[in-house]
């Protein structure tokens, strides 16, 4: 239907500009009645399709301006004014031309989103490559995605791959995934060929239900377009009255059919459909897939928005935040053993300390004799040393407990992480403290709702009320509502829609009622509970949280222009109108004039698609990885800083002034380089990106403290007497050691965060 809709516009645009100058060169020539019979040629069969199109939209119950557009060809030609009836049907194909260019335009990336569909695969059967029909694919099938090819189904990589999923995040830069890692269906290989093992069938996979989505957004209209709608009836009454009342004032029918023809077509049809494609189409292109017109126009008014935590403002992943090493033990020996039994384990805490070692490039042992009890934890033999890893309850019952472990167990406690105990031999050799961490991004993009009018941020969480106030009291949001379940969130949301449009985020099946409920739901990633993704109004096919902030901001823009286009349009449509009655404004020139309005107003309406996002930044993914990876070298050192400020106490006195000269030394070597590399080469290159004329001057202010801090520590420990330090200056070296691991870590969070804002191509 929309093919034969573009080809009947354009044939009517063809047919009625080609007879129209036909019958302009006939004129010139002296032959009126070919030019009249040039015209109605014209005008004829707009006319026809005009009636066609009054007749489904009144089945439909639907009104709109295509009355009067009827109604001045009608009169035209009745009043054996040809020419004018010529021009307003060349005016009106005109109009609904450009109207389904801009349609079309406004919906290229869903479109090629649609194309891009995969619609076969190559499986592994009886020993060779076959292509099969992808429905035929199963999961645990074995397939090869070829160079060029679209991934058929959801899966995981059997090797290294270089993919372009762009079509699903938007990001243009080509991904590297390893072995294990977990591919999408609907991104394209890149790169060589790879094997990947299908994990769900073609229905059930992530790009099956992005297609769906798309084609539901493409089929349902806004309410802000049958709002239009019932505006243009008021419109049309309005029209008839002017007219008419020309006509009796005057008895000049002339005048009426100037004033129908200002009024041919409304830019109410034009500019509001237009507006809100735009603005569907400039989220699509940002990775945001928005489901309906509907969604994007209650988004705009939305100043409520409710977050889930866990995988929403946090990672839903556990991350390293620190090792504890028992005494004489480093702390690269305690990960590099329990990422090695990690390994052979398929739990998230083992992925996470696996994960967390290769960042830190250590080089794994091939483990054995692997025994895992579920729940527990895991245990087995790595470089000839027996070992185990899991609960501190599992992990004491072969190894008698340090006395460490007490009061790292208490610390853990208060922070909200978990502890994951480490056995080496028979002794409790250290522990690792995992988090699911707050997401770089998610602090600036709750600052940027803030900004684009959001006066609600309200958090639900089913976590501890202790550990929900202490991430709501870091990332400052309005509200904390936590132990949260299910029918709780569903009421809370319930609530708010009081006060107005609600917004939901989350990205679980626990979510998805929530999700259903709130005036628009955004499910977090396309990848994960279908629940969540099918009850959402807007689904992040990025797995980013300031993506929400480039959608707020895309709704409102698309809406402020619609209602702007509208206004302007009628406007001057009325003031038109009210020049025709007057009799200062013929038909044929009433007709140029309409068609410039409308005109306008399309173009108006499409400046929706250059809406600017909220992440302008064009660092590549490398680069940021790189700088990223930079700061996680760094780890190792921090964890030295950390703890022997608390050994100093504990040191013989005579041993005080060697550890603190080593941690000087070291501290010139790794770190004092790293901070004025940043300050020579990474902040100059990120200046330019930011713009202004010293975005970072606070940054470079971190660097100067931590100058400061190491040449102090390094003048102290040389004036230590030989017998070592008092309890007084023990007390201000620890008290260096503290502050300067505080002023490094938090100097680190502030640069990745800033990394991973400004990873993106703009």
């Amino acid at each position: 239907m929309p093919r034969l809709l573009r080809t009947t516009d354009a044939v009517l645009l063809i047919l009625s500009a080609s007879t129209l100058a036909a019958g302009l060169i006939s004129w010139a020539a002296g032959s009126r009645a070919f030019a009249h019979g040039f015209w109605v040629a014209g005008a004829a069969p707009v006319l026809a399709f005009l009636s066609v199109s009054i007749v489904q939209a009144l089945r439909r119950h639907e009104t709109g301006v295509d009355v009067l557009a009827w109604l001045a060809i009608a009169l035209a030609l009745g009043l054996d004014q040809s020419l004018a009836a010529a021009v307003i049907a060349l005016m009106l194909s005109t109009g609904r031309a450009l109207e389904r260019y801009a349609e079309d335009r406004a919906q290229r990336e869903m479109t090629a989103l649609l194309r891009h569909a995969p619609q076969e695969a190559t499986r592994h059967e009886a020993g060779e490559w076959r292509r099969v029909a992808l429905d035929a694919v199963g999961m645990g099938d074995r397939l090869l995605v070829r160079s060029g090819d679209v991934v058929p189904v959801d899966g995981t990589l059997c090797g290294q791959a270089e993919l372009d999923e762009s079509s699903l995040t938007g990001e243009s830069a080509i991904q590297r995934r390893a072995a294990g890692a977990a591919v999408r269906s609907g991104v394209l290989n890149a790169g060589a060929p790879f094997e990947m093992v299908a994990a769900a069938t073609a229905g059930d996979s992530t790009f099956a239900g992005i297609v769906r989505m798309v084609r539901t957004a493409r089929q349902e209209r806004s309410p802000a377009a049958r709002l239009a709608d019932r505006y243009a009836s008021g419109f049309v009454v309005a029209a008839l009255a002017i007219a008419a009342g020309s006509w009796a004032w005057t008895n000049d029918s002339m005048r009426a059919l100037a004033v129908l023809v200002v009024a041919t077509p409304c830019p109410l049809i034009l500019a509001v459909p237009v507006a809100i494609v735009s603005g569907i189409s400039r989220c699509a292109r940002r990775g945001v897939l928005v489901k309906s017109g509907g969604a994007l126009e209650r988004l705009a008014r939305a100043a409520t928005l409710f977050f889930d935590k866990t995988g929403t403002l946090t990672s839903g992943r556990a991350r390293l935040v620190a090792i504890e090493a028992a005494p004489g033990v480093q702390a690269e020996t305690v990960l590099r053993l329990a990422a090695s039994l990690g390994q052979a384990s398929a739990h998230v805490i083992s992925e996470a300390v696996t994960v967390a070692a290769r960042e830190r490039g250590l080089v794994l042992s091939q483990p054995s004799a692997i025994v895992e009890h579920p729940g527990e934890g895991v245990s087995g033999t790595v470089s000839g040393r027996s070992v185990s890893m899991g609960g501190y309850a599992y992990v004491a019952r072969a190894a008698a407990p340090a006395a460490w472990s007490k009061d790292f167990l208490r610390r853990v406690g208060y922070e909200g992480a978990a502890a994951v105990f480490v056995r080496a031999d028979g002794e409790m050799i250290g522990a690792l403290q995992l988090a699911d961490e707050i997401r770089l991004e998610t602090p600036r993009a709750l600052r940027m709702l803030r900004q684009e009018g959001i006066r609600r941020l309200i958090m639900l969480t089913g976590d501890r009320r202790d550990v929900a106030q202490t991430l709501g009291g870091m990332l400052g949001v309005t509200d904390v509502r936590a132990e949260q379940t299910p029918s709780d969130k569903l009421a809370a949301i319930e609530t708010a829609r009081k006060d107005g449009p609600v917004v939901m985020v989350g990205d679980g099946i626990n979510d998805a009622p929530a999700l259903a409920a709130a005036d628009v739901g955004i499910a977090m990633g396309a990848r994960g509970a279908a629940a969540s993704s099918e009850a959402a109004d807007v689904v992040l096919l990025a797995d980013r949280l300031d993506r929400i902030v480039d959608a707020v901001r895309v709704a409102r823009r698309a809406r402020r222009i619609a209602v702007q286009s509208v206004a302007a349009g009628m406007a001057l449509s009325v003031l038109a109108m009210i020049a025709a009655a007057g009799g200062y404004l013929p038909p044929v020139w009433g007709a140029l004039l309409q068609e410039l309005i409308d005109v306008a107003v399309i173009l108006n309406a499409l400046r929706v698609l250059r809406v600017k996002t909220a992440i302008q930044g064009r660092l590549s993914s490398s680069e940021a990885a790189s700088l990223r990876a930079s700061h996680t070298e760094l780890d190792a050192l921090m964890g030295r800083i950390r703890r022997l400020a608390d050994e100093l106490p504990t040191l013989p006195k005579q041993a005080v002034a060697g550890a603190l000269a080593d941690m000087h030394a070291s501290l010139v070597r790794e770190l004092l380089p790293h901070e004025r590399r940043d300050d020579a080469e990474v902040y100059p290159q990120l200046t330019r990106l930011l713009g202004g004329e010293d975005p970072l001057g606070t940054m470079s202010t971190a660097h100067r403290e931590i100058f400061r801090v190491t040449a102090m520590l390094g003048k102290m420990a040389a004036d230590i007497p030989p017998g070592g330090p008092d309890a007084d200056r023990l007390r201000e070296f620890q008290r260096l050691l503290y502050g300067l691991d505080a002023i490094v870590r938090l100097h680190c969070a502030q640069e990745n965060e800033l990394f991973h804002a400004l990873s993106e191509a703009a």
